[in-house]
């Protein structure tokens, strides 16, 4: 067992997940120092980053009312947390999924318990885009954090209908309008009272706010998130 183990070791080398620098750990000693775990002060609605303690809300969710519940985040999207991200969304780094998933129930088990989740409910992709990319990167987070925490996923009751342009390629004040009527339930499908929405990056929330309308529409009464990372807000 011990020399299966030492060949599977030569054959697939432990990688840092976000630099891939070959080692013993998921995270190397650098990156380790450069990755920002988003703390307080942090916006009670959205969980940007704020600049003052003092602040309950960021500009955003203060100025405008949000569809979601509240939600939150583990690292900023910047430097070698944005390039691993790229990596696990576009160059199929799929391993990466069960690292994130293995932080963010670290981080926010006690968060989701306190939301009462009943059900996990991954970000869907437009079925052309699944078939350009090959899988949902939202949907494999979804997937371990499931089984981590016997939580149902279902990934199956609401599905986007609506081939948008990606919202990076989208202004500001453009990308609600982007995903207006994006996505539609199954018919027949059914979901939890209380939801769990997984998606990979938050950046303005329009992507997570529409499909929360569409949830609520169908039944939903409490509608959460988490992302692996977050734009820097103030």
């Amino acid at each position: 067992m011990k020399i299966l183990e030492n060949v599977l070791k030569l054959l697939y080398p432990n990688r840092c997940v976000f630099c891939e620098e070959l080692g013993e750990l998921a995270v190397c000693e650098k990156c380790k120092k450069e990755v920002i775990y988003v703390m307080e002060p942090r916006c009670k609605k959205c969980g940007k980053p704020i600049r003052y303690s003092t602040q309950e809300y960021c500009y955003d969710c203060e100025n405008k009312e949000k569809a979601f519940d509240e939600g939150r985040s583990l690292w900023l999207h910047k430097g070698v947390v944005a390039q691993s991200l790229y990596r696990f969304k576009y160059c199929k780094r799929i391993g990466n999924g069960k690292f994130y998933a293995q932080e963010l129930v670290k981080q926010y088990a006690q968060q989701m318990k306190r939301w009462e989740i009943m059900e996990i409910i991954p970000v869907p992709v437009h079925k052309k885009r699944l078939a350009k990319r090959g899988f949902n990167q939202s949907e494999v987070v979804a997937k371990y954090m499931s089984e981590y925490l016997q939580i149902p996923m279902n990934a199956t009751a609401v599905e986007r209908s609506v081939h948008t342009k990606p919202q990076k390629q989208v202004g500001g004040k453009r990308r609600r309008q982007n995903l207006k009527g994006a996505f539609r339930m199954k018919k027949g499908a059914k979901v939890a009272k209380n939801i769990l929405l997984i998606d990979d990056i938050y950046t303005t929330g329009s992507t997570l706010e529409e499909l929360a309308r569409t949830l609520r529409r169908a039944g939903a009464r409490k509608v959460c998130f988490l992302t692996i990372s977050i734009g820097q807000g103030m």
